[in-house]
């Protein structure tokens, strides 16, 4: 039978191990998406290399591996002394270990405001518009059709990517996360018959690439000004900004990934 010392000792270790891998998680979200990230990588590097030239007695490699680890670090608090200091400065705000969730947060808000400004600013114009956001599907070889931009999604990179007679403005953007990967992509078009006569080429291209991945597609009509959204193979028509602001909240949320299904309409149905 266990003793409560040995039990105590056990509970100790757990402890001890859970919090050491609670702050090198948050210590990973604080640098993720820096360019400290990749120098991480290459320490990884360093010490496999290391690692192998032991196993293998590979001496010279050896040699030059111990000497990279012995004063890289040195020349890691010389190069990346901005970030230390900011890393520093935010340990004693004591907000270093409540900053990632909260930065997800307000990047994905910042994100729908700028997909919704932009939307708005199209609408108001007549300018015609295509922009899918990937989600959990892949959207790789549909971006590789299109011209890479990899650019910050702001409201006005996506308006002027759409702005007529200007070498992006034919085709679609995808996006995902906080980036716009590409623009003037190319859809499979849907060939669904319970889609409306009077929808076109973008409609029919938003419904194509909703019924092979789980994208979120949003359509701003040059024809008319409309807003509309697919995925999954529905389609919703003729949405206001909220309510285009609720669907980018049910389907982006970092909590809700599936949105309720009383509000899309069937294929082609009118909104109203």
């Amino acid at each position: 039978m266990l003793d409560g010392g040995f039990l105590l000792n056990l509970l100790r270790i757990g402890v001890d191990i859970a919090l050491v891998w609670y702050v090198l998680y948050k210590l990973m979200m604080l640098i993720r998406g820096t360019k400290a990230i990749q120098l991480l990588k290459g320490i990884v590097v360093v010490l496999a290399v290391r690692m192998l030239s032991i196993l293998f007695s590979l001496q010279t490699i050896e040699w030059i591996t111990e000497q990279a680890i012995l004063w890289g670090f040195l020349l890691i608090a010389i190069l990346f002394q901005p970030e230390i200091r900011r890393a520093l400065e935010q340990l004693g705000r004591g907000n270093i270990f409540a900053r990632s969730a909260r930065s997800e947060e307000e990047l994905m808000e910042q994100n729908i405001e700028a997909i919704i400004q932009s939307c708005k600013y199209m609408a108001k114009r007549r300018i015609g518009a295509l922009i899918s956001i990937e989600r959990e599907t892949g959207m790789g070889d549909y971006a590789e059709t299109g011209i890479p931009i990899n650019g910050r999604l702001t409201h006005q990179l996506l308006t002027n990517i759409f702005t007529p007679n200007t070498p992006l403005h034919d085709g679609a953007v995808i996006i995902k996360r906080e980036n716009i990967v590409a623009a003037a992509c190319y859809l499979p078009l849907s060939e669904s018959p319970y889609i409306s006569k009077e929808l076109g080429t973008r409609h029919r291209a938003a419904m194509g690439i909703s019924e092979v991945t789980d994208s979120l597609t949003i359509v701003v009509s040059e024809e008319t000004g409309n807003i509309s959204c697919t995925r999954n193979g529905e389609l919703h028509r003729e949405l206001d900004p909220e309510d285009l602001r609720k669907i980018l909240n049910e389907n982006l949320s970092l909590h809700l990934k599936t949105p309720e299904k009383k509000s899309w309409k069937r294929k082609g149905e009118k909104n109203g």
